[in-house]
């Protein structure tokens, strides 16, 4: 039996939500050397159509599109308090974003949403509240992605420099195996510090 990890706070609420992204750069400032590692992955693939998974606060979709104002960038969150902060952090640039609201927690997230040459994620599959349900997400995210496409999943990890809650949390290994698992082929690791992991799948 699965019991769902409870969540501290309601990123809906959008005091809850300025909270959190007040602190999130701050607590974690290597959190760029992973935007530049995400950019890095997606021009390796020349990858122009992205998905964002959890889009929060858009400290990510700002970072990428600052790389590449090009990029199709659509993103996904079941905070419209998060879409709110994501649009005045973006600025016009936000013209430019898909903002859609709904949580990839429910088994028709997918629908209607087409194909792309990317999905990716960040600090977010945790917030499936029980490692259990990673595996089933990341099958999901194999049916909207293109041929040859990449699926970037970045996560804290349980370990001495990690995380302490092994239901909420996988190790690297536990987290490389839910997407062998979900039927993705080639998966590495690119980037590992301070308590984050980024895995490339495909």
């Amino acid at each position: 039996m699965i019991i769902d990890v409870p969540s501290p706070i309601d990123l809906r609420k959008l005091d809850d939500a300025r909270e959190w992204e007040s602190k999130a750069m701050v607590v974690r400032p290597w959190r760029t050397e992973f935007f530049a590692e995400f950019h890095k992955q997606l021009a390796r693939i020349s990858a122009q159509r992205i998905l964002e998974l959890g889009s929060g606060p858009g400290f990510l979709c700002a970072a990428l599109l600052e790389a590449n104002p090009a990029y199709e960038y659509s993103a996904l969150d079941f905070s419209a308090a998060m879409h709110t902060l994501a649009r005045n952090r973006l600025g016009a640039r936000a013209e430019q974003v898909r903002f859609i609201e709904r949580s990839f927690k429910e088994p028709d997230w997918a629908q209607g949403l087409g194909e792309f040459d990317a999905v990716i994620t960040n600090q977010a599959v945790h917030e499936l509240r029980h490692k259990a349900y990673a595996t089933g997400l990341h099958r999901q995210v194999r049916a909207v992605l293109k041929p040859g496409a990449a699926y970037l999943v970045c996560d804290h990890y349980v370990g001495e420099d990690g995380m302490k809650n092994d239901q909420l949390y996988m190790t690297i290994e536990e987290q490389r195996n839910a997407l062998l698992e979900a039927g993705f082929t080639s998966v590495a690791a690119v980037l590992v510090k301070g308590g984050l992991a980024l895995h490339c799948a495909s």
